[in-house]
């Protein structure tokens, strides 16, 4: 296939781009970075001006950098309305058959991620017609994104819409908590840094669960939206406890109540997805590779 890959240089970009390349599709990569895996260039100039017809195209490209970036500047991160509407825009008028857009868990309302038990975030719990509070601009404009993807498809683009939890591997930038846990890890920091209060939870999908599930979803033709996750529930207290006991050494936990931490549970229900892909790395596993890396 001929694909168009936006944000191919980043953390997703560049682990879908080697899959896609693997398969032997050819791809036309975009990225403000330039790589050797992408030409330098802006999307949002792309979208406004290329007419090409693509036999598949995937959106990555974003305004991201973690909860500090998305807490500590909601302006830049709303850029990524601008982004999307005319990815949909380009969709359109090329008439792209197959397509891709990568929202996030950020989109469900923070309503349903407050501490008490466990919710597991289903697809429904997002309700288009009724939309509640997401998480700041960031999943404000991933809603919005969402939402547009139905036009898109109105005008003939079958689109799949995938839902990322916390996605991790051994090459993520350390401005996310995974990197930042081992790189804390290696150094055997004493007392060991954790943001918050330690018991919120996440659900952690290893990078190349998270891009396989991704094109596993598009070579089976699925549509709207689906959650990327294992629906395991993951405090940051003992994420810190696994990856220092992998290391050998048993830290004090220090606690930064005053440092951004984001909603307090964010764990999916990751049905859907199980019934196409099936996650091959589990966190203790993950956990080793980034450390021996």
């Amino acid at each position: 296939m001929r694909v168009l890959l936006t944000g191919a240089s980043g953390f997703v970009g560049r682990h879908l781009h080697r899959a896609l390349l693997a398969r032997g599709d050819e791809v036309f990569g975009i990225d403000l970075n330039c790589t050797p895996l992408a030409r330098s260039g802006d999307a949002l100039d792309f979208f406004r001006t290329d007419n090409q017809r693509w036999d598949l195209a995937i959106h990555c490209a974003a305004v991201v950098g973690g909860r500090a970036s998305i807490d500590g500047s909601p302006l830049g991160v709303a850029t990524n309305l601008a982004l999307d509407a005319w990815y949909m825009r380009w969709l359109a008028r090329t008439k792209t058959p197959r397509a891709v857009y990568f929202s996030s868990s950020a989109a469900y309302p923070v309503a349903l991620q407050q501490p008490g038990e466990v919710r597991r975030l289903v697809e429904t719990d997002i309700d288009y017609e009724s939309p509640k509070r997401p998480d700041a601009t960031y999943g404000l404009a991933k809603l919005v994104g969402e939402q547009l993807c139905q036009y898109a498809a109105a005008e003939g683009t079958r689109m799949a819409v995938v839902r990322p939890f916390s996605g991790y591997g051994e090459d993520q930038d350390e401005v996310y908590p995974f990197p930042a846990f081992v790189r804390r890890a290696k150094l055997r920091q004493d007392p060991f840094e954790i943001w918050g209060d330690g018991s919120s939870t996440r659900d952690w999908i290893h990078i190349s669960d998270l891009v396989g599930a991704t094109l596993a979803a598009v070579d089976q033709d699925v549509t709207g939206p689906v959650n990327l996750g294992t629906g395991r529930a993951t405090s940051f207290d003992q994420l810190a406890q696994m990856v220092t006991e992998t290391v050998g050494y048993r830290p004090q936990l220090k606690h930064l109540a005053t440092a951004p931490q984001g909603v307090h549970h964010r764990v999916c229900d990751p049905t859907r997805m199980l019934d196409f892909y099936q996650p091959r790395i589990v966190l203790e596993s993950g956990i080793a590779r980034a450390l021996a890396d």
